[in-house]
This record gives C-alpha cells, structure tokens and sequence, in this order.
C-alpha cells in the first residue's frame, strides 16, 4: 500500500513514522528543493529532533510522482499555504483517490473551513483528521487518539487500515465541521492559556478559563450547524486540555513570552522562527464568529490584547464577568 504526504512538518513526518511502523510505502512532498536534499542527506527533520527519516519514506518535490498510484493522499501544509496546494493537487489527483485532511485552521478572507476550500476544487471524499497528539509523542510510539470525521464509510476503513496499530485509536464522528471547529479554535485557546500563565495565575484560575473555554467553543459548534456533543472528543476536550496546558504547543509557548511581558521585538523574533497557527486561525475566527453573529466575547478579547488595544490583565476581570 502507498500513501502520499503532501508536506514536510513535524505533523507530516510524525503521521509517516506510524504509517511506516505499519510497513506502508511513504511518498512525502515538499516545495523545497533543498530542503528535499537535505532530508535526504541527513535522514532526519530539524522540526522534529531526534527522529531519524525510515527508509520507507521516500522524500520528493514532485508532487505528481507522490500522489499517483496512492490509496490515500494526506493534506498536512500550513493553513496559509492549503488552498494553494489543493489547487497543485487538482490536475494531479484521481477522482477515486481519498483524501485525509491533517492541516487544521480556518482560511484568512474567506473564513471558510478547510473542507470547504477543498470542495471548491475537488470531489473527492474526504475525512478530517484531529486530536491530542504533538509530533513528538507520535514519533515514540506511544497511545495515541485521535478524532476521524468522515461521512464515507470506505474511507474510514482505508485510514483506518493504514494507520491503526496496538498505540494508534481512532474514534469516528460524521461531524466534519464540528471536528474542523474544535481543531482550530483550539491553538487560539491555547494562547489564551499561555498568557495566564505567563502572568502566573493559579491553576484554578487556569481551570475556570478552560471551562469556559469549552463551554464557549461548544455553543459555536452548535451555532455553526455541528454537534455539541463533539466538544467532548478527542479534537474537543482532549485536545484543549493538552493544547492549552502543555509547553510543548508553540501556541501556548507564544501566550507564555507574551504573558510574561516580552519585548515587542522578542514576540517578532518568536513569530519569525515558529509557526504559530493560532495567530492565523484568530484573524479568520474573529472575523468568522462577526460575521455569523455568533456571541463568543473571548475571542474579541483575545483579539484585542495580542493587537494591543487592550491589557492581558483585562482576561483575569473577563473571566469574573463573564455572563
């Protein structure tokens, strides 16, 4: 069996490494030539250290080499980059081929979800994939979770056969978009929590920011047509609860340094050497939840205290008055 990558993250390696564990063919694309030859030179990703490439993971930059002849086609890009990759994908691609979507966020402009982007160019069926899992756990082979949302019963069952293993779970939901929601939100969240405590609170304060949290998230699935109930999945409480307290998530690494009052030009220098995609995804959520009309304060609050029109002290009184 092959299966194609079509990105060269952290993400991307660590889905391979459980792919290859299950002796599946890897075929991983990348837009950087050299890049490329460095991965093949070294076997190993400075985005995720100590992890050496298997043999069975054939790095490349032709991307019509990677995507024919394989089963399934993984989409694990950053959200900037999505659109222009499924728009590479759609001369290359078989119809028949299904699609696994492991980049998370909400397009800038358009605020649609990453579904929707890519059923604006292709029909191919498709399933979301999210969870409590960093790159660094997967790689050791760890139990791990994560939430499949599909409403293809064949395509759950190719995934399923290509990834599932004896520390590989999966759960599955037929609520894309509820799934999409919780992956997304989820890294804005995570700055949230960085910043209390960067500011030093207790964990009871942080305790009562989650909760609400969850609460608000839950109530912006239901208002945006998915199920309330997928707060509590793998992409929904487990998710936010490792996102939003662990400093391994970059995003809640940035809220630190900002919560604990660095420099304008220490902020810049983190953004420039770390992707932080709850940056990315609070432009889209804040502009998306205006749109919609959907009540949901601490996202503007979030908002405003990362572009400084308000002060991080200001969450600790939000959470008080929240209604």
């Amino acid at each position: 069996m092959k299966v194609c990558i079509l990105g060269s993250g952290a993400y991307g390696f660590a889905l391979s490494s459980i792919l290859s564990r299950n002796n599946i063919d890897v075929f991983m694309w990348t837009y950087s030539e050299d890049e490329k030859k460095e991965l093949i030179k070294t076997r190993r990703s400075p985005k995720l250290k100590d992890y050496v490439i298997p043999k069975n993971v054939v790095i490349t930059t032709d991307m019509e080499k990677a995507v024919k002849g394989s089963d399934l086609v993984i989409i694990s890009v950053p959200a900037f980059a999505f659109e222009d990759v499924v728009i590479k994908l759609k001369d290359i691609i078989n119809k028949t081929q299904s699609v696994l979507i492991a980049t998370k966020g909400i397009q800038q402009g358009t605020c649609l979800f990453l579904s929707d982007v890519f059923k604006k160019y292709l029909k191919n069926n498709i399933a979301v994939i999210s969870g409590p899992t960093f790159a660094v756990d997967i790689v050791k082979g760890v139990p791990i979770g994560f939430s499949l949302a599909t409403k293809h019963k064949k395509t759950e069952m190719l995934i399923r056969q290509c990834f599932e293993n004896d520390t590989t779970k999966f759960r599955r939901t037929r609520d894309v978009i509820g799934i999409e929601i919780c992956g997304s939100i989820k890294n804005v969240m995570a700055i949230a929590s960085g910043m209390l405590e960067g500011m030093g609170v207790t964990d009871s304060t942080r305790a009562l920011f989650l909760t609400e949290s969850m609460n608000d998230i839950k109530e912006l699935i239901n208002a945006l047509g998915g199920r309330k109930k997928s707060i509590l999945s793998f992409a929904g409480f487990g998710d936010i609860l490792m996102t939003c307290t662990s400093p391994n998530s970059r995003n809640f690494s940035f809220g630190y340094i900002i919560g604990k009052g660095a420099s304008e030009e220490e902020i810049n220098k983190y953004l420039n050497e770390t992707t932080v995609e709850g940056m990315y995804t609070l432009k889209s959520i804040h502009k998306l939840v205006r749109r919609k009309k959907v009540q949901m304060p601490i996202i503007n609050l979030i908002y405003d205290i990362i572009n400084g029109k308000k002060n991080k002290e200001e969450m600790l009184k939000f959470l008080i008055e929240k209604k």
